[in-house]
């Protein structure tokens, strides 16, 4: 899961709450992160980046109203970040399922039938061996295979 990714976007959003709080900054830093963990062609990219203050008299008119609590620009930062958070919680990181599939389709090549389904088992369960099961079953195969195998993950 994406724990690191998270822990970095929930501090991102308690720094909306510093008392000395610099918004071009703080765009930066997230634009840093969601770069490295979604891509600089990211629509949360592209949302961070068009958050700015409005000062013209009527956006101030607006914010000095009743019911104006929290500050517009923090309060849309904040909720781009929640989302983009519940989005990694739910679904992971992008293009691991993708990496995922392609390294299946790579051992389906070089496995037989009944090793490939055991590895799929053992994948699919929740057992804490899984990691020395996977190595068990691998070390039954020749170092041919092995070396094939390596060599696809490398080039692809």
């Amino acid at each position: 899961m994406a724990e690191k990714e998270i822990a970095l976007l929930k501090e991102q959003v308690e720094r909306l709450n510093e008392t000395k709080f610099d918004l071009e900054a703080w765009k930066n830093q997230t634009i840093i992160f969601l770069e490295r963990i979604f891509g600089k062609e990211s629509s949360k990219v592209k949302l961070i980046r068009e958050l700015h203050y409005d000062y013209s008299s009527w956006s101030l008119r607006d914010a000095s109203g009743v019911g104006k609590s929290k500050d517009p620009v923090k309060f849309q930062a904040q909720g781009i970040l929640t989302a983009t958070i519940e989005e990694l919680e739910k679904l992971g990181l992008p293009g691991s399922k993708a990496e995922n599939t392609r390294l299946m389709e790579l051992l389906q090549d070089e496995l037989t039938g009944k090793q490939m389904k055991e590895i799929e088992t053992v994948v699919q369960s929740d057992l804490p061996d899984r990691h020395q099961r996977i190595v068990k079953i691998l070390e039954g195969l020749e170092k041919e295979n092995l070396a094939a195998m390596l060599s696809k993950l490398l080039l692809t």
